[in-house]
């Protein structure tokens, strides 16, 4: 039994509304099987003027991976049973293909099919029907690295895993979701609801800031497996009772859900059957975030202390920050104080090997690192810089930059600013083979922008600026399921002669897409 400060964290959720801005929001605290707190304010829909209430239903978005996992593991006993169905969702892979463990762990290698959307000429708002994911997901022919032996977040694996299990057992998703996990877990209103054009209960996400407004957020993609569920506040504390009620039994579907996976060459992972663990204070947490244009939101669970904490906002405020905030409150674990940060960390450094470049934005207290999906607060630790899962030290005028979750260290070689070049050098037509889309970079008197052209249309031209000599970075407002995958690079190929010849974009979702200039 751990005694928890319940009274500040319901003084910390009293503040919740306020801190995190925007129309409206849910937040519960679960101590010991019991709903110790719960928490609905604001608005389900501004136009229409509806409350939110703890029965209003939001999509709960990567959250499902979770119970993808469980019903693997409920149906089948283990995710190996799915192996030989693999192949058929990967015909082109030139690779190893992975397991279906290593699609449960993100360990697969492959990349994420809502960032190759990106590159496939979607646009933000269009419509991705249910049958586009998977002729996305056959082109792939490479992958990030062999199966097993490090970690990237992607879609694709879960997507995969709904449909093999669906095919696997004859029976539709959510049915398998209902008879194995919700009804058990008394999850009486959750639902599957993959088309995200037409949400549930009346709630609509906002996009927007709390200094400039909220506005309506406009979605079109039909997911499952990887997404697509649709609970209540009053859902998601069920299931967390739930796993409070079975933490005892081996065989229970969280419990094995949350033990601790391994690399293929031992390394304790830090993501396993759609759950990521962190630390605050010395509590573990199993737990996993949910993001659509729009919603945010997140679950957390310490089996040890036997305390649970989920939060849910239809906008775009920092749910995971709310939700580890109550879990510090609760906990009685105070934020530490950050040191005065040296200066001499800002600039630009490639990491080579991923083709991928990283910005460090130093300020006071704090550095700003953009390399992966969305900006890194890290802080001075007396070596170098730090935050969870990710340590970054000098190693000569370069940096090695650790990722323990993802079983690597990266070496980062600096770059010397481009603060001007002319695109007139990189214009023209590429094709890739790998997804097979074709990209068109126009110079437009000094400014430049690339245009994706696929098999899901044509997108918008978006602005493309110069990093380094022949490293260009590309921005894109977000792909089709929630914000932008993160800044991509463009890194410009010459044959001896020096004339471009191609290129190689990345992303930290999908990295090392080669192109060809026509």
């Amino acid at each position: 039994m751990t005694d928890l400060n319940l009274a500040a964290a319901e003084a910390l959720l009293d503040t919740l509304p306020a801190r995190l801005g925007g129309p409206g929001g849910l937040a519960g605290v679960v101590h010991e099987g019991r709903i110790v707190m719960a928490r609905a304010w604001g608005y389900a829909d501004l136009e229409a003027g509806r409350p939110m209430t703890r029965q209003s239903r939001l999509p709960v978005c990567s959250i499902s991976k979770q119970f993808t996992c469980g019903a693997v593991l409920a149906a089948l006993g283990s995710p190996e049973a799915l192996d030989d169905r693999v192949a058929d969702w990967l015909p082109a892979f030139e690779e190893p293909r992975p397991s279906a463990r290593n699609l449960c762990n993100n360990q697969s290698g492959l990349r994420d099919y809502w960032a190759l959307t990106v590159l496939d000429g979607a646009r933000a708002e269009q419509e991705f029907p249910r049958g586009a994911a998977r002729p996305l997901i056959a082109r792939m022919k490479t992958g990030h690295f062999a199966p097993g032996t490090s970690y990237s977040y992607c879609n694709a694996n879960f997507r995969i895993l709904g449909d093999m299990l669906s095919e696997a057992t004859g029976r539709d998703l959510a049915e398998l979701y209902r008879t194995l996990i919700w009804d058990p877990a008394g999850m009486d209103s959750a639902a599957l609801t993959p088309d995200t054009r037409h949400p549930v209960d009346g709630v609509t996400g906002y996009e927007g800031a709390p200094d400039h407004g909220f506005l309506p957020a406009h979605n079109g993609v039909w997911w499952q497996g990887d997404a697509g569920i649709s609970a209540s506040l009053d859902d998601m504390l069920a299931w967390e009772c739930w796993i409070d009620a079975t933490r005892e039994d081996a065989g229970s579907v969280y419990r094995r859900l949350s033990e601790p996976q391994t690399f293929a060459d031992g390394v304790a992972a830090g993501y396993g059957f759609g759950l990521a663990r962190e630390t605050v204070g010395r509590a573990v947490f199993t737990g996993h975030g949910g993001a659509l244009r729009g919603f945010r939101l997140y679950r957390m669970n310490a089996r040890a202390e036997r305390l649970s904490v989920v939060v849910m906002l239809n906008h775009e405020g920092d749910a995971h920050g709310a939700a580890v905030a109550l879990a510090r409150a609760a906990l009685g674990v105070a934020e530490p104080a950050a040191p005065l940060l040296p200066e001499g960390w800002d600039g630009i450094w490639l990491d080579r090997e991923r083709g991928m470049v990283a910005r460090i934005v130093s300020g006071r207290r704090s550095a700003t690192l953009h390399y992966a999906t969305r900006p890194l607060s890290m802080q001075f630790d007396g070596e170098g810089l730090s935050a969870p899962g990710t340590t970054i030290r000098r190693d000569g005028t370069a940096l090695t930059m650790a990722l323990p979750g993802e079983n690597t260290v990266r070496r980062l070689i600096p770059l010397e600013p481009l603060p001007h070049a002319s695109g007139d050098e990189i214009s023209g037509l590429y094709e890739s083979p790998e997804p097979g889309s074709r990209m068109r970079i126009e110079a437009r008197a000094g400014a430049v922008f690339a245009t994706f052209e696929g098999t899901l249309g044509e997108g918008r031209p978006e602005p493309m600026t110069p990093v380094a000599r022949d490293i260009w970075r590309l921005t894109v407002r977000r792909s089709m399921d929630a914000p932008a995958p993160g800044e991509w690079t463009f890194t410009v190929s010459r044959d001896a002669a020096g004339r471009v010849t191609g290129g190689t974009l990345s992303v930290w979702l999908a990295r090392g897409i080669r192109w060809r200039r026509l």
